[in-house]
């Protein structure tokens, strides 16, 4: 039988909704195909119950969407919510639709996932490009300056809105209120893509949420740092400056029709939780990771990612001035079962959540203690990813580049041509190349670096970089 261990259908339409499909399992004549029998893949598609026909009826009768969603609109201080279960991914597309119309140019931070750059290719967007501060002691983006940002407004009136990624990857927070400040000034709403924030704004020793501090849309992923099924995910925005029925309209256009119930169930059941027992999970987290932090800081030439503008609920280590291998201190996590987010030869950054308990952080922190005291070395200077500093060369809209008639070349004979990829080291998925970019050495010099501290080179077609696909030059 399903279970509701924290008594959370009370307040949560969707979780209830699937509590009572597994109570009373009925005979169904509707997709999915494996119409809740066990006997033939397994388990595999245990608590897979559909939106339509599932939850609700098929004709959506009783409303249990509309209902879950709203709830969550209250609770975020938004005029508009909708779910996902294509996760940020399909969310970021669904506002690129949304905020511009084909043609028009946004301002887009540097940092921001590549699924925002395909949504800038799905909405005929032109991106003009501003890039993070980058902290020197650190080489970790610190978040667009406000000042920069006014910089690039004034210099290009025309834009219709803003794009940023806050809190980054590795868990530093900008100045959202200052970036919204200089958007506002403008004209132009603030879209930020806050995927690793849906923790922000239910506890005081955390920061505010995006929406708290004059956000027009905020994106965040319910599954990152909360306790929904992997692909949860919600727009959340206020619409004085949006048009809530182009919102409603992107996320439609691009949405599956065949929503995974169970996904939308527990984000529901996320925000239950999060609503009536946050503060007390959050503030136990916190202070678990706070402790963690310090038995981390007693490792010799270990930096550990720390104050006022960085995630409390983020473990971002420095592994420069141990002269530790990070591939190899992931390795023996890995043999431990103790996998972390991303690990490379100098930075390595754990996820916590309000899942996890002082028992689960401890055991992580002796396990790098003692691989980092297995590997240590020569300490190494601190050299950032190359990735954050790339100045990316506009040729032509991203939209052109994607469809345009390409050609495969050898590396070494792209530089000057006009990229008809997306090229990223993932985690985190950040774009070196993106469709319509002039490939510079310096690109290829960042992707080369990055592959040769560890991290894998995700969405080229020939992820060696030995050759890289190009826009054909026009005879």
């Amino acid at each position: 039988m399903p279970t509701d261990p924290r008594g959370l259908r009370g307040d949560a339409p969707l979780l209830d909704a699937w509590l009572r499909f597994g109570e009373r399992p009925p005979t169904p004549f509707t997709i999915p195909g494996h119409k809740q029998r066990h006997d033939l893949v397994g388990d595999v598609v245990a608590g897979d119950v559909p939106l339509y026909a599932g939850l609700d009826t098929m004709k959506l009768s009783r409303g249990v969407l509309a209902d879950a969603e709203a709830r969550a609109a209250r609770l975020w201080g938004a005029d508009f919510c909708r779910f996902s279960t294509g996760g940020a991914t399909h969310a970021n597309q669904a506002v690129a639709l949304a905020v511009a119309g084909d043609g028009d140019r946004v301002v887009v931070s540097r940092t921001l996932h590549r699924s925002l750059l395909l949504g800038l290719v799905l909405a005929g967007l032109t991106p003009v490009w501003v890039r993070p501060e980058v902290d020197p002691a650190t080489g970790l983006p610190l978040g667009v300056a406000p000042a920069t940002l006014r910089r690039v407004l004034t210099a290009n009136p025309d834009v219709r809105a803003v794009f940023v990624g806050d809190p980054s990857y590795v868990g530093t927070v900008g100045d959202i209120a200052g970036l919204a400040d200089a958007a506002h000034e403008a004209g132009v709403p603030l879209v930020v893509d806050a995927a690793w924030a849906a923790h922000f704004g239910f506890h005081p020793g955390l920061p505010r949420h995006p929406l708290q501090l004059g956000a027009d849309v905020m994106v965040t992923s319910a599954h990152k740092t909360l306790p929904a099924w992997s692909q949860a995910a919600l727009v959340l925005a206020r619409t004085g400056r949006v048009d809530a029925a182009r919102l409603d309209a992107g996320i439609e256009a691009t949405a599956t029709t065949s929503p995974a119930g169970a996904v939308l169930a527990s984000t529901d059941a996320a925000r239950a939780l999060l609503q009536r027992d946050g503060h007390a999970l959050l503030g136990d987290a916190i202070a678990a990771t706070r402790a963690a932090r310090d038995r981390l800081r007693g490792i010799d030439g270990l930096t550990v990612l720390d104050g006022l503008a960085a995630d409390p609920l983020k473990l971002t280590l420095l592994l420069f001035g141990t002269g530790a291998d990070g591939n190899l201190v992931e390795r023996d996590l890995l043999a431990a079962g103790l996998p972390v987010e991303s690990a490379d030869r100098d930075v390595l950054v754990a996820v916590v959540s309000l899942a996890d308990t002082p028992a689960s952080l401890t055991h992580l922190t002796t396990a790098l203690a003692d691989s980092v005291r297995r590997h240590r070395g020569a300490p190494r200077p601190v050299v950032g990813p190359a990735v954050y500093g790339v100045e990316p060369v506009a040729a032509m809209p991203p939209r052109q580049a994607f469809f345009a008639a390409t050609e495969t070349v050898p590396a070494e004979r792209a530089v000057g041509r006009v990229c008809a990829e997306l090229v990223a080291p993932y985690p985190p998925g950040i774009p070196v190349l993106a469709p319509g970019e002039q490939i510079t050495a310096a690109a290829l010099t960042a992707l080369e670096q990055a592959r040769h501290a560890g991290v894998r080179i995700a969405y080229a077609a020939d992820p060696s970089l030995r050759t890289l696909r190009v826009v054909t030059r026009l005879l």
